[in-house]
Order: structure tokens, then C-alpha cells, then sequence
């Protein structure tokens, strides 16, 4: 089967959603994965569910696109945040045709497993209704920083729509072993975070934050082996997450997803996207 592509919005986090939709429309992604619930972070376009210009905005672009949405972000487990506050962007994931929401981990207490089983827990049963996979991500940085520590919480929490989101980056930081994956369900695993990184791995913390908030790789600059984690997994889309800011600098937003398309497409032996039929304007 075809690999399946989507650009994900942190690799253009200045866009607003329509503006990624439409670009990922002109350059030849097949989805587009949108961060509905704001982190507040620099640079961030913020685009909450509850803006409903915006989200008509979004929707218009989608429908004169046909681009999918593939999953939202971002479902955080935090000590003083009720999931329930995610429901507005649950609704309207399942409204633009998403199947998937990301959620991580980001409590600072190492002994508090069960409070973030619990809470991972709440966030799948509230997706549930809205026919959405809940994939429970690793970044090193987070309260859960290996593949472990993340299968322990799906398998704690124990929901049908449980996942595990393998980010490529996380993967290399941990010194993940493909093979790891081969004893999970492969019911888990729905999509993978794709970019690249040097060979070396930061150390500290501001380090590993950085390369990978602003610095990623495009894929075969740096030392990943895409295809031994992909041999390893059902077959799943890959949503681009590549943020660089020096290459946005230099090639646009538009320019940058491309790059980001072309080189995945390389990397892992897909033919090149044929360009679009009609352009797409905003």
C-alpha cells in the first residue's frame, strides 16, 4: 500500500489552519494534522477549537481541498488541567473527519503513574464517543520518556482506543530498538512523527528542546533508519513534524513543506507527489 503523508502544524507552527491546509494542498500531502488545542508556545499560530471563525476558515479550506485531517493535538496530562476542557477540540476533530488526538505527559512528579494512568484514561473516554484514537507520545523531555514508561500507561489505562505516536526524534533520543516494538499490538499504532537528527543526541534538557522545537532534520540528513523502525509497524501515515527555523527562513512556509515532502519521499523509496491539478489560494 502507498505510504500516506500529513504536515503536521508544528512544522509550520506561524501558520494559522487554514493557511496549512491549503498548503499542504499545493505541495501534495494527503492530510494535515492540527494543533486545535494551543500550547501557547513562541511563534505559535494559535487556532483553539473555540475560534469559530477560524474553524469555519478551516473548514472552507478543507472542502476546497479535499485534504484530510488526520489527527489533532495536543491532549496534555498536566496536574491542574480537567480533560474535560478538550472536549470543544475533541467535537471538532471528529466534525473535520480526524481519527486520532495526541496526548503526552507533562506532571513533574516521577511517582505519580497511576494519577497519569488515570488521567490518560479520562482523555480516551471522553474521545471514545467521537470515534477518536487517543496515541499517548514519548518526547524525552516529558514526564514519559521511553517507549516503556509509555506502553506501561496504555496498557494501565487499559481503553480500546489506546495508542502509542512513535516521533522519530524521541525514538533516537531514547535508543529505541525497532524490535522493542514486534511484542505490542499492532492495533497500537496509527501514525509515526517523521524527521531527523544528528547522529550525536543532546544531553541536557534545553538541548533536547531545542533541536527539536526549531532544529529538526530533514529525512536522510541526519542518522535516523526510518525504514528498520517502519519494518517493525503496521502500516501507518506519516505525519511530518519537522520544525527548522532557519529553513523556513530561507524557503517559506511553503518552500520548507515541500522540502519536508520531497525528502520523506525519497527516504523511504516513495515516488515523487505529482503536483495538484488546480493552485490553491487562501
Amino acid at each position: 500500500m502507498e505510504s500516506k503523508f500529513s504536515l503536521a502544524h508544528l512544522t509550520l507552527i506561524g501558520c494559522s489552519a487554514p493557511e496549512l491546509t491549503y498548503i499542504a494542498a499545493r505541495v501534495g500531502y494527503d492530510f494535515v494534522s492540527l494543533r486545535l488545542i494551543p500550547m501557547g508556545v513562541a511563534g505559535e499560530y494559535a487556532c483553539p477549537a473555540q475560534d469559530r471563525e477560524m474553524m469555519r476558515a478551516t473548514r472552507i479550506a478543507l472542502a476546497a481541498t479535499g485534504i484530510g485531517v488526520h489527527d489533532v493535538e495536543l491532549a496534555r496530562i498536566l496536574k491542574d488541567c480537567d480533560p474535560k476542557s478538550y472536549v470543544p477540540a475533541l467535537e471538532v476533530a471528529a466534525e473535520f473527519g480526524a481519527r486520532h488526538v495526541i496526548s503526552s505527559a507533562w506532571t513533574t512528579d516521577p511517582d505519580d503513574r497511576d494519577f497519569v494512568a488515570e488521567r490518560y484514561a479520562e482523555i480516551c473516554d471522553l474521545a471514545a464517543p467521537f470515534g477518536l484514537t487517543v496515541d499517548l507520545e514519548f518526547p524525552s523531555f516529558s514526564r514519559l520518556k521511553t517507549l516503556a514508561e509509555a506502553v506501561d500507561i496504555v496498557r494501565a489505562a487499559g481503553r480500546p482506543n489506546g495508542g502509542i505516536l512513535i516521533d522519530t526524534i524521541y525514538a533516537h533520543y531514547s535508543h529505541l530498538d525497532p524490535a522493542e516494538l514486534d511484542a505490542l499490538p499492532r492495533a497500537w499504532f496509527h501514525f509515526v512523527h517523521l524527521a531527523d537528527a544528528p547522529a550525536k543526541c543532546p544531553h541536557s534538557r534545553d538541548d533536547m528542546v531545542h533541536l527539536a522545537r526549531d532544529e529538526r532534520l530533514y529525512p536522510g540528513e541526519g542518522a535516523f533508519d526510518f525504514a528498520a523502525l517502519l519494518a517493525h509497524l503496521p502500516p501507518v501515515v506519516c505525519s511530518i513534524e519537522l520544525p527548522n527555523l532557519q529553513r523556513v527562513d530561507e524557503l517559506g512556509f511553503e518552500g520548507h513543506a515541500r522540502r519536508c515532502l520531497e525528502t520523506a519521499k525519497r527516504c523511504l523509496g516513495v515516488a515523487p507527489a505529482v503536483p495538484p491539478a488546480r493552485e490553491y489560494a487562501v
